[in-house]
């Protein structure tokens, strides 16, 4: 009897314990890295704040586009961060010169466009993630072609302005 009033007591104050633990880090403002590397709060957004970071966002993948459709190497590294990765399928990742470079080589094909649909757009605090379709069209060759990806984006609000940090795309397998 004395055993299970003891494991009852160890167990009623191991509760509590997590009660009031879980408690306090809720009460914690959270934080993230400043430039200095030290902890910064971070506000929580409003309603407004998430709805017009999410249209910035969107903005920004628009042009990417066109800069990636002009071979544009100057909005390109302005909207890349400098950690930039990119991944293809399997491929080995691209940094981000290796990135733009491959888009900026070669001729500008003037039949070349490029339509992202199916996208939606999560905000957390200074950082949103992307997820959407890629749907590529132009000629090689003289021959028509359509391309289809889903993608995944990643940006980071960072010196006050978005910028893209990941992007990884995967071929949709064409209908037989």
């Amino acid at each position: 009897m004395f055993l299970n009033s003891m494991r009852a007591t160890i167990i009623t104050a191991a509760c509590l314990l997590l009660v009031v633990t879980a408690s306090a880090q809720q009460s914690k403002p959270k934080t993230s890295a400043g430039p200095s590397g030290k902890p910064v709060p971070r506000a929580k957004l409003s309603e407004d704040d998430r709805s017009a970071a999410k249209q910035q966002v969107l903005d920004l993948e628009q042009e990417w586009v066109a800069a990636e459709h002009k071979h544009d190497a100057t909005t390109l590294r302005r909207i890349l961060d400098d950690k930039f990765v990119a991944s293809f399928g399997a491929e080995k990742p691209y940094d981000k010169e290796t990135f733009i470079k491959g888009i900026v080589s070669g001729d500008v094909d003037p039949t070349e466009s490029q339509t992202l649909t199916d996208r939606t757009v999560i905000i957390d605090h200074d950082t949103a993630v992307v997820v959407g379709t890629d749907t590529e069209r132009g000629t090689r060759k003289g021959i028509a072609y359509t391309e289809v990806a889903r993608y995944t984006a990643t940006y980071i609000h960072r010196n006050g302005k978005w910028v893209a940090l990941a992007e990884h795309l995967v071929e949709v397998p064409q209908g037989k």
